[in-house]
C-alpha cells in the first residue's frame, strides 16, 4: 500500500464525502420527519391512512435500496418525473429510512404504558399535551437505540447511489481502482473516510444512550 498516492487521491474522497454527507444528513433528516408522521398515524389507528401507512413500511423495507433507486431515477422519467442523481440519492433514502424510523418510533410510542395516558388526560391535559409532554419523550427514549443503529445503517447504505452516477465515496473508490489499478489504496482511503463520518455517530450513540440509562441527561 503506497501512502504518497493515498495522499494524492486525499481531494477526491474528501469532495466525495461531502457527496456522502450531504446526501446522508439530508436523506436521514427527511426520513425521520416521515417516519415520526407514519409512527404517529399507525398509533393513532386512523382507519384509511393506517392501510397505506402498512404497505408502504412492508414494499420499504422488503426492496432493496438499489431497486428503489433504479425506479427513482430511471423509471419516474417515464411518466415526467425528472430528478437529478443526487436528488434520487435522497429520495431513496428517504423513502428506505422513513419505514425503519417509522417502526422504530412505534415501538417507542407503544412501550409506554397506557396508564400514563389516562393519568395525564385526568390532569385536564388536552390529547396534543399528552402527546408532546407525557408521551413521546418517554417513546423518544426507548427508540434512541434503534434510532442510532437506523442513522449508521442509512449511511452505510449511501454506498449503492454510486449505482446512479453519484459522485459519493464507493463512486471514486471504484473509478480510481478501474483507471489506476490501485485497489489496496483506493479500498484503504474508502474505509478511511467511512470510519471518519460513522464513528463520531456511533460514539455519540454510545454516549447518550449511557446518560439516559444512568439518569445523567441534564434538564
Amino acid at each position: 500500500m503506497n501512502w504518497t498516492i493515498m495522499q494524492s487521491y486525499w481531494p477526491l474522497f474528501l469532495a466525495a464525502a461531502g457527496v456522502t454527507l450531504r446526501i446522508s444528513f439530508f436523506g436521514i433528516l427527511l426520513a425521520v420527519i416521515l417516519g415520526m408522521v407514519i409512527s404517529l398515524i399507525q398509533y393513532a389507528k386512523i382507519p384509511v391512512l393506517r392501510q397505506i401507512a402498512s404497505v408502504y413500511i412492508e414494499l420499504s423495507r422488503n426492496t432493496p435500496l438499489l431497486v428503489q433507486l433504479f425506479f427513482i431515477y430511471f423509471g419516474l422519467p417515464k411518466i415526467g418525473v425528472v430528478l437529478s442523481g443526487e436528488a434520487s440519492a435522497i429520495a431513496g433514502v428517504v423513502f428506505l429510512g422513513g419505514s425503519y424510523f417509522a417502526e422504530n418510533f412505534r415501538s417507542g410510542l407503544e412501550a409506554v404504558a397506557l396508564s400514563q395516558k389516562e393519568s395525564a388526560m385526568s390532569l385536564g391535559m388536552s390529547s396534543a399535551q399528552t402527546m408532546r409532554y407525557v408521551i413521546l419523550p418517554q417513546a423518544l427514549r426507548v427508540a434512541l437505540p434503534g434510532f442510532f443503529a437506523n442513522v449508521i445503517f442509512l449511511i452505510k447504505e449511501t454506498s449503492v447511489v454510486s449505482a446512479i452516477a453519484v459522485p459519493d465515496l464507493m463512486y471514486v473508490a471504484k473509478d480510481l481502482m478501474g483507471n489506476d489499478y490501485r485497489t489496496a489504496e483506493a479500498l484503504g482511503m474508502l474505509v478511511i473516510f467511512y470510519l471518519i463520518i460513522i464513528l463520531p455517530v456511533t460514539i455519540l450513540a454510545y454516549v447518550l444512550e449511557r446518560r439516559l440509562r444512568y439518569g445523567k441527561v441534564r434538564h
